[in-house]
């Protein structure tokens, strides 16, 4: 969602309010979705998103070119999604600390079943939505690089850009630069 991300980034830089934001993203259709009902389900996570979000990082991601968008981009789901900082840090993390060179289906299977133990929350989850949600944290990683695609699930070592590596650190979120490899 890193286009619809720049729209609300654009907009809030402009100074508007999330609700003149919410109400300007669907009267005008910002992100030509073909449904309004899929406009209105994504944008509260979009805007959750970009108001974690300092103006400088909103600044970059307007501006800069994609590599720095998507890092960006991970950074707020991240910061926004305790689970999927949670995925990243013990399963992503740890093939990297390891010098593994895939992600393997077994370390994502067993990261769920452990999450299930651990929480009411995940316990309670159909057995479709940890379906989506493993798809979904694949697409992501494949989306910003760190994966090669599923086939081979192969790892990478995001780069991250020098500037916003020292922002978040002198943003006291330097755990959010170690869990996306860095």
């Amino acid at each position: 969602m890193m286009y619809e991300m720049k729209q609300v980034c654009k907009l809030k830089l402009q100074g508007l309010s999330d609700t003149d934001i919410k109400e300007k993203v669907i009267d005008e259709n910002i992100f030509q979705y073909k449904k309004k009902s899929s406009l209105k389900r994504s944008f509260p996570y979009i805007l959750k998103r970009i108001n974690i979000l300092d103006d400088k990082l909103r600044n970059m991601m307007v501006q800069e070119p994609f590599e720095v968008v998507k890092v960006i981009n991970l950074y707020s789901i991240l910061k926004t999604d305790q689970l999927f900082y949670e995925f990243m840090n013990e399963v992503v993390k740890e093939a990297f600390d390891k010098g593994e060179k895939e992600l393997e289906r077994k370390n994502v299977n067993v990261f769920f079943t452990y999450k299930a133990e651990q929480s009411e929350f995940v316990a309670n989850l159909a057995e479709s939505t940890v379906k989506r949600l493993k798809s979904a944290y694949m697409k992501v990683l494949i989306e910003v690089g760190i994966v090669k695609d599923l086939r081979s699930r192969e790892l990478h070592q995001l780069l991250i850009d020098e500037r916003v590596r020292k922002h978040l650190e002198s943003i006291g979120d330097k755990q959010f630069v170690e869990v996306m490899g860095e």
